[in-house]
């Protein structure tokens, strides 16, 4: 069975019924219409992907900027399986009971890389709540191998909260760090039991504060989906937020709704305010801020973590 449509019918199956849209869709806005270029890498690459037993958060979140990213020979790898053990209302990753942790992964994703001759990944994973350590442990596993295998490269986390187990997990994540420690607060305090039930957003910012004075040195990184019912000056005092907790890089994108079993898009933001919403940033200190209707927290990660600007 192909890999997309086994894992697209149990999501589907599972989805909560209460998001069913009530109101009318809203139609999208110029700027958000994107030409897809097809290149012979992308089924290249997902046919490695395959052979190698590896998830990409590209597909499973099903992020708009795929093509354009596989095109390019680079992808965001989500290790630990396809199965979060939360079920976020915006999120379009399968959720239920995860299959166990499969040991020999660190290596195919080494192996994966090093043919793939990527220069910087992103590693980032589902929520385990089912493991001790959060799957910490895995995470490090990762890293020390791609490190033997590609010397030179930069690796980025994205990592989730580890909600409770925080002091275990920091303790197993400091054998092997990134180059780059991101965690998303994904949306605004206030939207936090509708968008993220079982998360908590002070503790998103404890994690990301607690990283950077272990490791004073290592970039630290968060993002949000505007579009979710935010206002406007929600999003100036979550980055406000952010620099409180001495975080260095953000990024600002515009949600956009999986399925009628999602939250449904309350609002289109401009491109304006994109632009506003990364000069606050600077303003404030951040190294960088990529901020734009397409952007997501790995897209063009390697220039971001270079300080480029991104719009």
């Amino acid at each position: 069975m192909d890999h997309k449509k086994e894992k697209g019918q149990d999501k589907f199956k599972r989805s909560p019924k209460k998001f069913v849209h009530s109101k009318p869709i809203l139609e999208k806005p110029p700027w958000m219409r994107i030409r897809l270029n097809y290149s012979e890498k992308v089924p290249e690459l997902k046919s490695t992907l395959r052979k190698n037993k590896l998830v990409t958060v590209c597909e499973e979140a099903s992020c708009p900027n795929l093509n354009e990213c596989f095109s390019k020979g680079t992808a965001t790898f989500m290790i630990m399986g396809d199965r979060c053990t939360r079920r976020c209302s915006f999120c379009d990753v399968a959720h239920g009971r995860p299959q166990p942790l499969d040991q020999d992964e660190p290596e195919r994703l080494a192996k994966t890389i090093r043919d793939m001759k990527l220069k910087y990944v992103v590693i980032t994973s589902v929520d385990r709540d089912d493991l001790r350590d959060g799957g910490a442990e895995h995470f490090s596993n990762c890293t020390r191998a791609i490190r033997n295998a590609c010397p030179d490269i930069k690796i980025e986390w994205l990592v989730p909260d580890f909600r409770g187990r925080w002091d275990k997990a920091i303790a197993l994540l400091a054998k092997n760090p990134p180059d780059v420690f991101n965690h998303n607060l994904e949306t605004t305090e206030r939207l936090y039991k509708i968008a993220r039930p079982g998360s908590d957003y002070h503790w998103s910012l404890k994690i990301l504060r607690e990283f950077k004075i272990e490791f004073p040195n290592i970039p630290t990184k968060s993002g949000i989906m505007v579009g979710l019912g935010e206002t406007n000056e929600e999003v100036s005092q979550c980055l406000k937020d952010m620099r409180t907790s001495n975080i260095n890089m953000a990024t600002i994108g515009q949600y956009l709704s999986p399925s009628q079993y999602h939250l449904p898009v309350d609002r289109y933001v401009s491109p304006e305010q994109f632009r506003s919403w990364s000069q606050f940033g600077e303003e404030m200190g951040f190294d960088s801020v990529a901020s734009g209707p397409l952007v997501r927290s790995s897209y063009h990660a390697d220039l971001q973590a270079e300080g480029e600007l991104i719009c």
